[in-house]
């Protein structure tokens, strides 16, 4: 009956790796994009300012 309980523990350790690991992985493509989206926005701002510097 132990090695039955020692395998489920196995696996149950094995599970929460595995969403650790999905988890860490998310996080990481969601912050590249917000990295992208704030240089994104500050490209667009720099190319108003430039625009508006051009009507004056």
């Amino acid at each position: 009956m132990q090695t039955t309980n020692d395998s489920s523990q196995q696996n149950d350790y094995s599970i929460d790796q595995d969403l650790r690991d999905t988890l860490i992985a998310i996080s990481v493509v969601a912050r590249r994009l917000a990295r992208r989206l704030e240089q994104e926005a500050n490209l667009r701002q720099q190319e108003g300012e430039k625009g508006n510097e051009q009507d004056e």
